[in-house]
């Protein structure tokens, strides 16, 4: 540890300094930590870093994946959910049939359950390089909804068939009804455990604890636990941090205090500020023990590399033709059942989906999770080649689409639906809903010609405008408690409004819920 831990420090440093170069250059800092991290392993006494396998998923998965359902808009995930369910399960499985059919016949002894294990290793893109390439560029929110649901499901799908796949390369046979059976246990016992998780963390907010730094705490064990209990009865994992996360992101407002809820915000971006750079920066750390285990078993690097850009290719065309068949698939059901959108999107949409393809953590984390050996004691088939391609897949897809990209969009112009009212918009809906909760709390609570409801007002009017004058006075306890209880019926109103409101952003919806916390929280500093 000692040896290693150094280096630990100084990748930190390395991955501090390479974002914000990545922020000045506008390019995704995960090509950047991936090469950064490939050029010091080539350096002469770099200490070797060894990943166990599995370990990866319990450090990095859990609260990445918690992050995602943290973040993500319900309501644009419901609104879309047909088309992000065919990417996150539809796309995943075409693109491991077709790793599977092509290794199979490429790769001389590679199996089609080895095939399909490859497969579901690099099916499924990576969110967070998707996530920081299009902040460079605008594209109209239906697109960024669909990702940003994609990504949070996809990692789902192809673990699922990563599973099936392991177990029908130990034990050299594959029977469909218990994978039924199998994949059906899974998917219930993940949710499960991690809705009952969740809840356990919602009652232990509510009762045990009222400090913002333990509240803090146990935002982070959460994604831990959930992912271990959907483990320790043999159900998802990664979907028990989902499902829990989900829940507990939809009911923030009911057991998190707001100075938790800002506190929380800090804190976890900072976490993945570091699990996201270092994950990426390991990446190309490990390159060379790849190689090097390569060579045991007999693969020239030549024709490891050219198996490795058959399979990247594969993985991108699956992609593109999945996107415009789920276009033809959406609008023939148009027909027969109600759609979000029976508009013809035209060639720009799904090429543009179709090139977001960018492989990463997941894909790295499944790929070290294959076991040294199986269960007999010999050797896991061709695990270092996996590996091989796995890396390849990722460094591939993240130089190429991921410098394309931004270039792509720009270049095709995908047209805005105007699915949401435009900022502008929206703005001066919240602003008026506002002005109206203040106004209906007001004159059903307060009269006109006393102290209370003159510094009441004050305060309220300064808040509505914006305005901070006189916030540095201090609020009479009464005063303060009538207030605070103001700004929760302006939330309420305004979680009301989202709910309803399908065309409301709710990126806009949250920075006026985060302006409301920060008034709480000045408010009760006074």
């Amino acid at each position: 540890m000692s040896d290693v831990f150094p280096l630990y420090i100084l990748m930190i440093l390395i991955i501090a300094l390479l974002i914000v170069l990545a922020g000045r250059i506008k390019v995704a800092y995960p090509i950047l930590l991936v090469l950064a991290g490939l050029g010091i392993s080539f350096f002469n006494g770099i200490p070797k870093i060894h990943i166990e396998p599995r370990t990866i998923f319990v450090i990095f998965l859990p609260p990445l994946l918690y992050v995602a359902a943290w973040t993500i808009s319900s309501k644009e995930l419901w609104r879309w959910r047909r088309i992000i369910g065919s990417f996150a399960f539809g796309v995943v499985f075409f693109t491991a049939l077709s790793v599977a059919l092509v290794a199979n016949s490429l790769i001389p002894g590679f199996t089609l359950a080895l095939g399909f294990l490859l497969g579901g290793i690099v099916s499924p893109p990576d969110g967070v390089s998707v996530t920081e390439i299009v902040k460079f560029v605008k594209i109209p929110k239906r697109m960024s909804s669909v990702l940003e649901g994609e990504s949070l499901l996809n990692d789902t799908a192809s673990l699922i068939i990563f599973r099936f796949a392991l177990i029908a390369v130990a034990t050299g046979q594959f029977i469909w009804w218990k994978a039924v059976l199998n994949f059906g246990w899974v998917v219930i016992t993940g949710i499960i455990a991690g809705l009952v998780v969740g809840w356990i963390f919602i009652q232990m907010h509510k009762r045990l604890s009222s400090d913002t730094n333990v509240d803090v705490v146990l935002t982070i064990i959460a994604p831990y636990l959930m992912y271990l209990s959907g483990e320790f009865i043999h159900g998802s994992g990664v979907i028990a941090v989902i499902a829990g996360g989900l829940l507990l992101s939809n009911k923030r407002y009911m057991f998190l205090k707001s100075g938790t809820r800002l506190r929380g915000a800090d804190v976890w971006e900072s976490l993945l500020f570091v699990l996201n750079g270092a994950i990426f920066m390991l990446l190309g750390l490990d390159l060379p023990q790849i190689i090097s285990a390569l060579r045991s078993e007999s693969i020239t690097l030549s024709t490891a590399i050219g198996y490795s850009l058959v399979i990247a290719v594969v993985l991108i065309l699956s992609r593109i033709i999945f996107s415009f068949l789920s276009v033809f698939i959406t609008l023939a059901a148009s027909r027969f059942i109600k759609v979000a959108d029976d508009r013809n999107p035209g060639y720009k949409t799904p090429l543009i989906f179709g090139w977001t393809g960018m492989r990463g953590v997941a894909s790295l984390a499944a790929a070290l999770s294959i076991p040294l050996q199986m269960n007999g004691g010999a050797s896991f088939p061709h695990r270092s080649l996996i590996l091989f391609i796995t890396f390849v897949v990722i460094l591939f897809t993240l130089l190429l689409q991921g410098l394309t990209l931004p270039y792509l969009i720009k270049r095709l112009k995908p047209s805005d639906y105007a699915d949401h009212l435009s900022e502008n918009e929206a703005e001066v809906l919240i602003s008026r809903g506002f002005e109206k909760s203040a106004h209906e709390y007001l004159s059903g609570n307060f009269g006109e010609g006393n102290g209370v409801s003159s510094e009441l007002h004050k305060l309220v009017e300064n808040w509505i405008e914006e305005n901070p004058e006189d916030k540095h006075e201090r609020i009479q306890p009464v005063v303060k408690k009538k207030y605070l209880e103001l700004l929760n019926k302006q939330r309420n109103w305004l979680l009301d409004e989202n709910r309803s409101n399908i065309n409301l952003d709710e990126e806009i919806v949250r920075k006026f819920l985060l302006r409301i916390d920060m008034e709480e929280a000045r408010v009760n500093l006074e």
